[in-house]
């Protein structure tokens, strides 16, 4: 399996074989959603936090005699039923969202995930996307010669999500470049995960060698 390896100019600088494991996996539906759905539990916040019964501030003194008033029994003004009383099921900051995947599952999802976006046609390899001066004027010119290359045509399109890119570690000056592209998420190499893939429209692997280096170390 091969595929082009293209300049930031847009011109394919060379040809990369590409193993059959990682770019040439079968989609697993099952796998995938199971891994995306664990990897978005994690992410939670787990923030939002309403008040029950015993947590609401207040005298919980019967309101009034059981019998007798005519009016609906009532014993507290904490009850749910009652205006500024507690929540009832509501959201709770102590619940754990945590799901634990195993390190194999979690590596073949990626690898499902990669062979899709390249049997798509939405998998870009680049050389290097080198911003020396880390301005956004560089990277905005950078992605328009990008979007010349045939089937990425839409790659600048400004949309929230449009592209996921990795880079290698320490790449500065990219990240400072590239940041203030609104269409555009950039990572580390070895940041790249099946969320961010699947919440992407296009994906943008720099530095191709070194990243399946480091793809195929993660199911040894």
């Amino acid at each position: 399996m091969k595929a082009n390896v293209y300049t930031i100019e847009g011109k394919v600088a060379k040809t990369l074989d590409l193993p059959e494991t990682i770019f040439g996996a079968e989609w697993n539906p099952d796998l995938v959603s199971q891994v995306l759905y664990s990897q978005a539990s994690n992410r939670r916040a787990g923030t939002a936090h309403t008040k029950d019964r015993s947590d609401v501030t207040g005298s919980h003194k019967k309101p009034w005699n059981q019998k007798g008033s005519g009016r609906a029994r009532h014993g507290s003004a904490q009850s749910p039923l009652w205006k500024g009383g507690g929540v009832t099921f509501g959201p709770r900051n102590d619940k754990n969202y945590k799901k634990v995947i195993p390190r194999v599952m979690k590596a073949k999802a990626l690898y499902s995930l990669l062979s899709a976006k390249l049997k798509d046609g939405k998998l870009l390899f680049v050389e290097t996307l080198s911003a020396p001066d880390g301005k956004t004027k560089s990277a905005d010119a950078i992605m328009k010669n990008l979007a010349t290359i045939e089937g990425f045509k839409t790659i600048c399109y400004k949309k929230p999500n449009n592209i996921y890119a990795t880079v290698k570690k320490g790449d500065v000056m990219e990240k400072r470049a590239f940041r203030n592209l609104a269409y555009m998420t950039l990572h580390n190499m070895d940041d790249l995960n099946p969320l961010d893939i699947a919440n992407s429209r296009y994906l943008v692997i720099a530095n191709p060698e070194e990243t399946i280096a480091y793809l195929s170390s993660k199911i040894k």
